[in-house]
């Protein structure tokens, strides 16, 4: 079954018929889209109340959002292979007032998600000191893979090109805003023991390590057989193949490359320059920058 709802398919027709300047604008200075994301929305998360046993994932988009989130789901369901069903988008700011009153008849733990800047997040989850799964992906392979969702995601504004695109995204002139600013933000919750912050490429590099980590953060005791199960059924290719399934006509979308270093056929020298500079200027000497290992992923 799709995890994609009616109301979301109907948004993604309607954003068809608009003027592609018409389906982004701004609160508080930063881009959301207009139908899945509107004002409303997110003033009315402003009260949601959290708990401190909900399951909270977070991600700035094209980190690897849908693969932990799927990962969440096999790790929260019965071992017995039956499947948790999620009634609900996982985004809290596609929730809107009425679906948020829908929330506290969820029974625990619920399993939640965001995109948005921890200034935004609802104040209740700090509050509740609710554990929070933040995963990051080095900046270049992030803007490559935003670029192309954006392209093909119709309830998103198509990039004019990826010159002007790779200029924005540098710039947090973007959905959801800027990278940079939100690593920032997150950068001062590092040492928090309710926040687990881990890396796209360190997933990549080892699965099964990262699943068994995200496990025990969130208090799930998996046998070593079910961490092997987990990770053989949540690769890239799999997920890939099973996607028009999972997510419908956007599955190709969500899961297109899934590669580490793929920004290397889309930056220019000039363009690679100017992002190393705003990761020096930003992050540099930070315990997140450390983390996304830059030198690494990141220079030619």
């Amino acid at each position: 079954m799709s995890v994609i709802p009616d109301r979301v398919k109907a948004m993604m027709d309607q954003s068809k018929t608009m003027k592609e300047e018409d389906k982004l604008y701004r609160y508080n200075g930063v881009l959301f889209p207009v139908l899945i994301s509107p004002e409303e929305n997110l003033r009315a998360l402003e009260n949601m109340e959290a708990r401190d046993n909900d399951v909270m994932l977070v991600a700035y988009p094209k980190c690897g959002f849908n693969w932990m989130l799927s990962v969440l789901h096999k790790i929260m369901s019965p071992p017995t292979g039956e499947k948790v069903e999620f009634s609900f988008p996982p985004l809290l700011e596609f929730f809107g007032p009425q679906l948020l009153q829908t929330l506290p008849q969820v029974p625990a733990p619920r399993l939640l998600g965001t995109h948005l800047h921890p200034d935004i997040i609802p104040p209740s989850f700090f509050n509740k000191k609710t554990k929070m799964l933040v995963v990051f992906r080095n900046p270049k392979d992030t803007a490559v893979s935003y670029y192309h969702f954006s392209n093909g995601n119709p309830i998103l504004a198509a990039a004019e090109s990826w010159d002007k695109y790779c200029a924005d995204f540098i710039n947090g002139d973007v959905p959801w805003g800027s990278y940079f600013d939100h690593a920032l933000a997150w950068e001062k919750h590092i040492d928090d023991c309710n926040m687990m912050i881990i890396t796209y490429e360190d997933l990549k590099e080892d699965l099964r390590g990262g699943i068994r980590k995200v496990a025990e953060f969130f208090g799930f005791d998996l046998t070593n057989t079910r961490i092997a199960t987990i990770a053989e059924d949540s690769t890239f290719s799999v997920m890939k193949k099973g996607s028009k399934d999972s997510h419908g006509k956007m599955g190709h979308v969500l899961f297109r490359k899934g590669e580490i270093g793929d920004w290397r056929n889309h930056f220019s020298q000039a363009q690679s320059e100017q992002m190393d500079a705003a990761f020096e200027k930003h992050l540099a000497g930070t315990k997140l920058g450390s983390k996304l290992k830059y030198d690494i992923y990141c220079k030619w």
